[in-house]
């Protein structure tokens, strides 16, 4: 279902955060609610991760529940399939999205595949987060956007926040959920945003998208960093008199394809944002399943908006000409208005 752009009542505490505040005070919240929660990674503990984001954990809930391990992401990943075997529910970091295909065997091969494997008797609920995206002139697999490879893979679900308060609501909800859940967090996005969030504990549900900006005229639809980049596009669509739909997926598995289908029967044009390349991106799924379900409903082809199929550069003019920029996504509005 669509959750309209107003967050929900909350009559607690509140406080400004930023998107990495809101992530570091959601698995505190979880640590100090749930003993069965561990935390590790590549200097999670004294350094408080490559991004801070667990600064003052280890501090606070101790060594035998938040600590490093060596650099080696398959024995990250591969030792999350024990821990969750037994009891633990354990969060684990890896330092970039990039990382994870050293990693990738053990998520394909087992985290994936425990709750089948066993008929059900086993369950592997852990988070594997890690930062990811571009915008910051980082080296190659320092700003990958490794999604397609896990909504492909059957078991896995996919969140990708695009502000403090999700960040932290769905952290929350991945931690309790009983299957494995990968957490998107884009580099770009930790201490470029901040909003007024509850302190206390909340859950965003996932497979819940949130409906950013309404309108009657195009459908757009992003994840992450990305719906940023859609919103300005929108804001400069309707200068121009266009009313703009903006879907926020927030997860990509579970996918709010309700959601989706509701606003495509309303606007019949199609716009999809993506930080990933172009070619087998994850937007590619959701046009062909928008064709599946509401092709009658469509005026206009569906226009994707993505990185362009090369590596990431580390030079700032290479990256904001590769990467989606608010002025590609208000060309493709455009095109798909003129169709």
């Amino acid at each position: 279902m669509t959750q309209t752009a107003e967050k929900p009542a909350n009559t607690g505490d509140k406080k400004v955060m930023t998107l990495a505040a809101a992530l570091t005070d959601a698995m505190d919240i979880a640590l100090a609610r749930d003993e069965s929660v561990v935390m590790y990674g590549e200097d999670v503990g004294v350094m408080g991760g490559v991004f801070r984001i667990t600064t003052g954990l280890q501090a606070k809930h101790g060594k035998h529940r938040v600590f490093d391990t060596p650099l080696t992401e398959s024995g990250i990943v591969g030792s999350a399939v024990g821990m969750s075997a037994v009891g633990f529910k354990p969060i684990v970091e890896l330092q970039f999205g990039g990382f994870l295909y050293a990693g990738l065997d053990q998520v394909i091969s087992h985290v994936s595949r425990y709750r089948y494997r066993s008929r059900g008797r086993w369950q592997t609920p852990m988070v594997i987060r890690f930062p990811y995206g571009g915008g910051l002139n980082l080296l190659e697999q320092h700003h990958d956007s490794p999604e397609a490879y896990l909504t492909h893979t059957p078991g896995i679900k996919v969140a990708v926040p695009s502000n403090p308060y999700d960040a932290k609501g769905l952290m929350l909800a991945s931690i309790e959920d009983p299957d494995p859940v990968v957490f998107f967090e884009n580099i770009k996005l930790y201490r470029s945003v901040k909003e007024e969030i509850p302190t206390g504990y909340y859950t965003v549900p996932l497979g819940q998208a949130r409906k950013v900006t309404e309108g009657n005229d195009v459908t757009v639809i992003a994840w992450g960093a990305m719906v940023q980049t859609a919103q300005e596009a929108a804001k400069a669509a309707q200068e121009a008199g266009v009313g703009v739909d903006l879907l926020d997926l927030r997860t990509l598995v579970p996918l709010d394809l309700e959601a989706i289908l509701e606003s495509v029967q309303k606007t019949g044009r199609v716009v999809i944002v993506h930080e990933a390349n172009l070619t087998s991106g994850y937007g590619g799924e959701i046009a062909a399943l928008i064709a599946e379900h509401a092709l009658y409903h469509l005026e206009a082809p569906i226009k994707r908006v993505a990185h362009f199929d090369t590596m990431h550069s580390p030079f700032n003019a290479v990256n904001h000409f590769s990467r989606p920029e608010p002025e590609y996504v208000l060309r493709a509005i455009q095109e798909v208005l003129e169709a």
